[in-house]
């Protein structure tokens, strides 16, 4: 032991004290013998402990102090934590468990690892917008008992994401944009389309395995990651495309049912073909209204309903989709028969033939009556013009009802379309096949303006400048282009949110989301891709142009493919969008209730109640209306655009979200998904943006007008408009904006970053004493985030304003040597303590305060000529934590590693012992992102006592870390309830004799230099010598060493005070002086060290020496060769006078590491498992 006094203390033989015995066979590898308090046996803890406070007694002494002043301290009563949920009782080993003394004091807010975990143990995901997901950190939150989630990857991912993109545009509308766009342009769109999915489905994982995600799909994840403004702006954006969707799929199964299921079910009827397309619209009107109603009350009765049928819809999507797989590999051998009738190169609708639905100019028919030859040759050589056979002599031609729509008569004199009378009726094969090279005529685009006819490319002729629409020509009802057909198809690649959706229900949510989602994407890809191959090299391009299937007799067109029978997909079509329609009136009002209750919309506040069971009633109302505004439209066409805008800006915000988050750098930022880059973010970005204007540019503007307003209601909402003047004034508005919107409430734990205050000192030349600290602090740091650097200058401010000012530079040019970003803050006061507290309490401001304080281990304070450095290092121990603020000591500081030294291996250790708000997690993940750490390994271990599972505590450790996406080994050191050993006793008693000795040193030479003064000089140097005697009285500290608020100092202070007054000095003064300040007078002589030698220890030093032996022993155990240990630090003792002692059990509790980081949090959680 270092101390500038020698002296030698005899220690006490184990049994010359009472209660002792050194019966144990196994002796201690640092003593002879070992000290046993007691029986174990004996122990009985529902009594009290001895009150004598000298004599060590046999019963629960060392397990079990007084409970009351553990509980209660100082007279304040225990506080609850406030870290996690800690409404269980707390056993009585939990405060006094020997192998943890050193901590006792601090048990009721600090719990042991072991409790944090078997609480932690117990979590479980919460449900879509039942309660905010942080409210189950809450304190005393008791946890109902739930069925623990199951569902896999492929039944909770994979297989919904397939029904939920698979959809009614596959099945209607992607035969009618190959025709169109050809296959060239139709790969491309399917390609963008399915690329922007996959980006953002790469960004969703990110942002999905970035924690626990509670269940609540983009908007949990865009409003978590990007604030509330965001977030309510884009979930109502996702909840308005989620709603129109539902219109869409109603719409698609009215289009199913009137034009390929039951036609004469249509309830208004046109004569006029100019009039049909109306007549359709409001069938489409009155049966999707009648159908929103139906499945809306369906979705009001019970999910429940809807869930059960959702296995139905999906194997009808599926079992569509390998029909048409299967029906365009016969078709390479045994095409299916569907003849279409052509008019030159013109298609004609098999609609409008007929009821003999036969494609010809005129059929023979047998003549009864003799006809003169003259006349029969006459009429077979006149009207050769179709593909028939010629007449026999006993037949005779008539006329057809192609011919009568065309001549509007049935005779064959009649004068005809001029067209129709050049150009022969011929059949051709609607499906070609496979191997019939029909893919070299659909390669290339073919795009129409609204009522162009639909010709074949392959045989091109002169096109009229008017059509008659009264012909059964087949015309196109929409004027086609490139953007237009984008905003149609996109629709089909949404839905990828499903997975994120049902994040409550998966056993491994961070494992399933990008796996499951990322396979479905891929999937319904190579389905699309190759579809789009399949459509152009089996089916005639003029039959994928025709929209509604009038020239292959009104059949849905991908239905004429299938295998065996087209009913197969107008069946199976039919259901998948029924159940996407009920799906997406489940979904939408569940969002809407969940944005609701988040309140950061008022008007929407009513939204959030429901049914007694959670059901959002008013929400359900407000998607039916909406979804009713949608089907008014009646057209599919124009619907899709609109949902594809508000999933586009969805999905874009998704992708803004991940490259935020990547870019900042957030220490919560730490995704188990790792395949993703800020590039791709950025890609995905741009590439929804520009699909939204592509396109539909109006609709584009509309959906970021009405998400722009909802941002800025949310932002504004309450507050007061800031306009700035000019650039300067804008940057100023923008930093005040952010003070105050740090200031407005605590930081959230996903927020919290260590701002650092490192408390640096500077020696007499305004050297800085150590610079690593400084070179710590910027390693911790990595650049990011607020740094304080201060320093305390004695003196008064009025005369040390220069030296002030060459301290802020020196400490300037330090910062910008360590390339650290931060600010200067230098103090002048008279008393280094008090200068400290100052700083502590009034750096930074507002919102951007310190939260973390960095300060050098003081290595002379075991010696006198540094007397004031570990008074003052306790003193800013105690400020720190009154302040609630964290506390880093690095020990042995000059030996860590510069920028310019990075470690190439060996590990960084966490001595996870008491939970002190999680800073041990988090400070090495945040020293790892630094290159001299980065190659640096993480090891955890925890202690477990007698009573904890080791193998459970090791697994529930794991469990933890997993969820913190923090990758480290970990190890749970078990200690076993060993009998305090005599080298701890005697380390104890050396202790205790060396605080004693050096307080009677210091008043035998005070009343040395008080009779010295009372006879050498005169009364004024009296005064001056007077005040140099009261500094050596209390050595270790000046005037400020004594701390405010405790009995003892009070008097030594108010003692010196008197002295000042009386002005004269007597041994009935001295006697009186030592009496106020509890000292025994006999320790100033001869016989007072033989009273100190013989002192038994304090009973409560014992065991808080027996906790720092023992840890010390296996943490150099265990990492002797650690490049850094990071340990929990101890609070100091409530009494002041055991600080020398608390000096000591630092000492031997980091004994023999070369480089320690002590860590004591600041009262609150600094990490969480949530995203």
């Amino acid at each position: 032991m270092a101390s500038s006094v020698r002296f030698t203390v005899t220690p006490t033989k184990a049994e010359d004290v009472p209660g002792l015995s050194d019966t144990s066979p196994d002796l201690s590898s640092r003593s002879s013998g070992r000290v046993r308090f007691g029986s174990r046996e004996s122990v009985n803890r529902s009594e009290p402990p001895s009150e004598a406070s000298g004599a060590l007694t046999t019963t629960a002494g060392v397990d079990t102090p007084d409970r009351s002043h553990t509980e209660h301290g100082d007279g304040n009563a225990k506080i609850s934590s406030v870290y996690i949920n800690n409404s269980h009782a707390i056993d009585d080993d939990d405060f006094y468990d020997r192998n943890l003394a050193l901590f006792e004091e601090e048990m009721d807010t600090r719990p042991k690892v072991s409790s944090l975990l078997s609480r932690l143990a117990n979590y479980t995901n919460l449900t879509q917008g039942a309660r905010e997901h942080e409210e189950a950190e809450s304190i005393g939150e008791k946890r109902k008992s739930s069925k623990t989630p199951q569902m896999g990857t492929f039944m909770g991912v994979y297989l919904p994401c397939l029904q939920n993109i698979f959809g009614v545009i596959l099945f209607l509308r992607l035969t009618w944009v190959v025709g169109t766009a050809g296959i060239l342009q139709a790969l491309c769109i399917v390609f963008i389309c399915c690329c922007c999915t996959m980006l953002t489905a790469i960004s969703m994982s990110a942002i999905a395995t970035n924690g626990v995600v509670p269940a609540g799909g983009s908007y949990f994840m865009i409003s978590r990651s990007l604030g509330p403004e965001f977030g309510g702006a884009v979930g109502l954006c996702f909840y308005l495309g989620t709603t129109f969707a539902g219109s869409m799929y109603i719409l698609g199964a009215i289009e199913i049912l009137l034009m390929y299921m039951a036609p004469g079910a249509a309830i208004f009827d046109s004569k006029q073909p100019e009039g049909e397309a109306a007549a359709m619209l409001n069938n489409m009107r009155i049966y999707g209204s009648i159908f929103l109603l139906l499945m809306s009350l369906l979705v009001f009765v019970g999910v429940k309903y809807v869930n059960k049928l959702a296995s139905v819809f999906l194997a009808c999507v599926i079992i569509s989709i390998l029909s048409i797989y299967t029906g365009a590999l016969v078709s390479a051998f045994k095409p299916p028969t569907f003849p279409v009738c052509m008019l030159g190169n013109r298609i004609l609708s098999r609609h409008e033939l007929g009821g003999d639905n036969q494609c010809y100019k005129t059929i023979p028919v047998p003549q009864d009556p003799p006809v003169p030859e003259e006349a029969s040759i006459n009429v077979t050589s006149g009207f050769n013009g179709t593909d028939t056979s010629p007449a026999s002599p006993a037949t005779v031609e008539k006329t057809t009802v192609l011919w009568m729509r065309f001549c509007n008569s049935s005779e064959l004199n009649a004068v005809c379309d001029d067209y129709f009378a050049h150009n022969n009726v011929t059949e051709i094969k609607g499906i070609p096949g496979l191997a019939s090279g029909v893919i070299t005529e659909n390669i290339w685009n073919s795009y129409l303006s609204k009522g162009d006819l639909l010709e074949r490319h392959s045989h091109p002729t002169a096109a009229p400048v008017h059509v008659n629409h009264n012909y059964p020509y087949v015309f196109a009802d929409i004027t086609t282009s490139f953007t237009l057909l984008v905003g149609i198809f996109f629709p089909s690649v949404t839905g990828i949110m499903a997975g994120s959706n049902r994040s409550g229900d998966l056993k491994d949510a961070q494992r399933s989301i990008p796996i499951g989602t990322i396979l479905a994407i891929l999937t319904t890809s190579l389905v699309y891709l190759s579809s789009v191959v399949l459509f152009g090299a089996c089916v005639e391009g003029v039959v994928l142009r025709d929209k509604f299937g009038d020239s292959v007799n009104g059949n849905l067109v991908v239905g004429t493919l299938s295998w065996p029978s087209p009913w197969v997909i107008v069946i199976g079509s039919f259901f998948s969008t029924c159940g996407a329609g009920l799906q997406s009136l489940t979904g939408a009002p569940r969002l809407l209730q969940a944005i609701a209750k988040d309140n950061i919309i008022p008007f929407l506040r009513v939204f959030g109640h429901g049914k007694a069971n959670g059901e959002p009633t008013w929400a359900l109302l407000l998607t039916a209306f909406i979804a009713e505004l949608g089907i008014l439209i009646a057209s599919l066409d124009l619907v899709a655009p609109i949902l594809s805008m508000f999933f586009l800006m969805c999905y874009l915000f998704v992708n803004l979200a991940c490259a935020l988050q990547t870019l900042l750098r957030t220490p919560n930022w730490r995704p188990r998904f790792s395949y993703y880059h800020w590039t791709l973010s950025f890609l995905g970005m741009i590439i929804c943006l520009a699909l939204m204007f592509i396109s539909s540019w109006y609709y584009a503007i509309v959906a970021m007008a009405i998400a722009g307003m909802i941002y800025k209601y949310i932002e504004y909402h309450g507050a007061e408009k800031e306009w700035g003047d000019g650039i300067r004034g804008l940057s100023l508005s923008a930093a005040r904006y952010a003070l105050l919107r740090l200031e407005e409430g605590p930081p959230h734990t996903k927020n919290w970053r260590p701002q650092v205050l490192v408390l640096l000192k500077l020696d007499e030349d305004a050297h800085v004493k150590s610079p690593r600290l400084l070179t710590f602090a910027s390693q911790l740091k990595a650049g990011k985030g607020l740094t304080i650097v201060g320093t305390v200058i004695s003196g008064n401010f009025l005369h040390s304003y220069g030296e002030s000012l060459a301290a802020e530079q020196t400490l300037k040019h330090l910062m910008e040597k360590e390339r650290v970003k931060g600010f200067v803050q230098c103090i002048v006061a008279q008393k280094p303590r008090e200068g400290i507290s100052h700083m502590i309490q009034s750096s930074g401001l507002g919102g951007m305060r310190p939260n973390t304080v960095v300060m050098g281990w003081p290595h002379a304070w075991r010696q006198s000529e540094d007397p004031q450095s570990w008074k003052t290092f306790i003193n800013t121990v105690r400020v720190t934590t009154a302040a609630h603020l964290a506390l880093l000591v690095p020990k042995n500081i000059s030996l860590f590693p510069t920028n310019s030294e990075p470690c190439t291996d060996g590990y960084i250790d966490v001595w996870w012992i008491v939970h002190d708000g999680g800073m041990l997690m988090l400070l090495p993940f945040l020293l790892r992102q630094h290159k001299v750490w980065r190659k640096c390994g993480m090891r955890i271990f925890t202690v477990a006592q007698m009573e904890d599972n080791s193998i459970q505590m090791k697994k529930d450790l794991t469990t933890f870390l997993y969820h913190l996406r923090i990758e480290a080994e970990v190890e749970v050191v078990e200690m076993h309830d060993s009998d305090i050993s005599a080298y701890t006793y005697e380390r104890t008693l050396m202790m205790e004799q060396r605080s004693q000795m050096l307080r009677q040193m210091r008043l035998s030479k005070s009343d040395r230099e008080k009779e010295r003064v009372r006879w050498s000089f005169d009364d004024a140097q009296l005064v001056k010598d007077r005040n140099s005697m009261l500094r050596l009285t209390s050595i270790g500290s000046d005037d400020d060493d004594d701390t405010d608020g405790v009995g003892g100092v009070d008097k030594v202070t108010s003692a010196a005070e008197h002295r000042r007054v009386h002005m004269t000095w007597t041994k009935d003064k001295a006697l009186e002086l030592r009496a106020q300040a509890h000292i025994p007078s006999g320790c100033s002589t001869p016989e007072g060290f033989r009273d100190m030698l013989s002192i038994r220890p304090d009973h409560s030093n014992v065991r808080r020496m027996h906790t720092a032996v023992k840890l010390n022993e296996v943490i150099v155990n265990k990492s002797h060769d650690a490049r850094l240990v990071l340990l929990n630090m101890p609070g100091p003792p409530k009494n002041p006078e055991g600080d020398e002692n608390y000096m000591e059990f630092l000492e031997v509790l980091t004994e023999g590491l070369e480089r320690v980081l002590l860590v004591r949090g600041g009262g609150s959680e600094v990490i969480t498992i949530y995203s």
